[in-house]
């Protein structure tokens, strides 16, 4: 089963293209997500090549089971993979338990940080979601000391809840409400 029979659609802001990831991005999501810069906010050991493996196929998994995932982010101007963004279910072992309601998250290469893409793919995937899953709360956990992700939370409408540890990191969980139709 090749990514496009999932029916991952593509959808398109003014600078950027979400789409299926593709075997050919593997190398590149490896360099994101091993990064110092990207790896400084994310909770746990780094990931191991094989580790990163079961994260890329895992992708594929969510779309299949529960029909929404996360997509590659292209940027238009190069063509280049630049990270991910989308809404997931990880069943974290956090306190509170939000398993059942949706996480949102983005991750984009530290070369386009502050740019306004995370935002900007964060809007597009939130739309499609919000329309396929009837406009659910979410959620999304943020380490304390990302304050560029906390304005892109807030940007996307999503407000502090409170704190947890998260793999004995202290981490902030942001709420948004069912959006109005």
């Amino acid at each position: 089963m090749m990514a496009t029979d999932l029916h991952i659609p593509t959808l398109e802001t003014p600078r950027l293209i979400l789409r299926a990831n593709r075997l050919e991005d593997f190398e590149a999501m490896v360099a994101l997500w091993t990064d110092p810069i990207v790896r400084k906010h994310f909770h746990g050991p780094a990931l191991s090549r094989e580790d990163m493996w079961t994260r890329f196929l895992r992708g594929f998994g969510m779309w299949a089971v529960m029909g929404y995932g996360t997509w590659a982010v292209e940027e238009k101007q190069t063509g280049d993979y630049i990270g991910t963004v989308g809404t997931f279910e990880v069943k974290r072992g956090i306190d509170p338990s939000l398993d059942g309601m949706p996480e949102a998250g983005w991750t984009l290469a530290p070369r386009v940080h502050s740019r306004g893409y995370a935002t900007e793919a964060a809007r597009a995937a939130l739309a499609w979601t919000d329309a396929r899953l009837g406009r659910p709360p979410m959620f999304c956990i943020i380490d304390p000391a990302n304050r560029a992700s906390i304005r892109v939370a807030e940007k996307l409408g999503f407000r502090r809840s409170g704190e947890t540890t998260y793999k004995d990191q202290p981490t902030l969980i942001f709420l948004r409400e069912r959006q109005p139709e």
